[in-house]
């Protein structure tokens, strides 16, 4: 029911996630009727499709405090308690980010040696690989474990969903001296640079105006910081994006030009196109939900579910916690040895 069209884009993606992976299976949740009629276009999907039937809907205008105390019977709601109690590998909602936050935090808990969870994404790169970014909003402020616990957990992220087995990892920071930023910063830096027998290269500080260069696999930084960066970048896509349709409509040789530019055009629309790097994931419980863009196509809702498929066929849960098993047990030999 989530997203801001609804069953109708929500089924759509399924069917063609479906198409793209036989080996799925869904749960649907929320009014059954709607879902129901959307569903009928899509024989394939409703073989392997069950509608679960919920009165409630948690709306985007609900604040998280309240969405968990009337997720019970709720769509988003019953779809996340659905993994808590195993009859779900993946929970994927296109509803309000807050609430889902909030429900399933609650629902499935933080895992052992995460002190938060944290919200990862794809971002486009002007190379062929994406970045993954986090947190990008569910913690404002970050302490230096927390951060080490985020790179933990996005190189991880970057080894099952991009395949790259010893990511590179930078702290998002304004400067690359290792002199410049907050304690926290400096601290998470110098713990992840001891830390080089995890699978990852920690390779110190980046600056927001080279996220894009495709230069570094995973940026670790604040909720704060995150999500500012994550809004500019969209915000400078639309803005280049708008500048250039204007610039092409601006005269009869500027409209000679987009005809011979329009293969690259189409080039650049694909690549900056949401859709194609749809699919935020919360990392660090004990369960996997991924969140769809509200305004995600039934291509974008596609790629959301095929990120979750991919999480639970490399089984990120696993992976999370041996590498923070082995953070742990590098530690404590230190301190040991400090000891003596």
């Amino acid at each position: 029911m989530g997203g801001d069209v609804g069953p109708s884009v929500m089924v759509e993606g399924a069917a063609l996630a479906r198409r793209r992976d036989r080996d799925l299976r869904f749960d649907l949740y929320g009014d059954e009727d709607r879902i129901a009629a959307e569903l009928r276009k899509y024989d394939r999907l409703a073989a392997v499709s069950t509608i679960h039937r919920c009165d409630g809907v948690i709306e985007g205008h609900t604040k998280p405090s309240q969405a968990i105390r009337k997720s019970k019977g709720t769509s988003m709601g019953e779809a996340v308690r659905a993994v808590k109690d195993g009859r779900a590998h993946a929970a994927v909602s296109g509803g309000n980010t807050g609430a889902l936050m909030a429900i399933a935090k609650l629902a499935l808990r933080t895992m052992e040696g995460i002190d938060r969870p944290a919200l990862s994404a794809l971002l486009p790169t002007v190379r062929d690989d994406d970045l993954v970014m986090l947190d990008l909003g569910a913690n404002t402020e970050c302490d230096a474990q927390n951060l080490v616990q985020f790179a933990v957990m996005g190189a991880a992220y970057a080894r099952t969903v991009m395949d790259n087995q010893r990511p590179r990892v930078r702290l998002l920071n304004i400067g690359t001296e290792e002199l410049k930023g907050t304690e926290e910063l400096k601290d998470a830096a110098q713990l992840l640079r001891e830390a080089d027998y995890l699978p990852f290269h920690f390779e110190g500080f980046t600056e927001g105006d080279k996220l894009a260069r495709g230069d570094v696999d995973v940026v670790v930084t604040d909720g704060f910081s995150g999500n500012i960066a994550l809004k500019t970048a969209e915000g400078t896509a639309r803005f280049v994006t708008d500048l250039l349709r204007s610039a092409f409509k601006s005269s009869l040789r500027s409209r000679m030009g987009f005809l011979i530019s329009k293969p690259a055009m189409r080039l650049l629309k694909v690549h900056l196109d949401p859709n194609n790097h749809n699919g935020a994931v919360f990392l660090g419980l004990n369960g996997i939900v991924v969140k769809s863009h509200g305004g995600a196509s039934a291509k974008g809702v596609a790629n959301a579910i095929g990120v979750a498929g991919s999480m639970v066929r490399n089984d990120i849960t696993k992976k999370i916690a041996d590498d923070l098993e082995t953070f742990r047990s590098h530690t404590l030999d230190k301190l040991n040895e400090a000891a003596k």
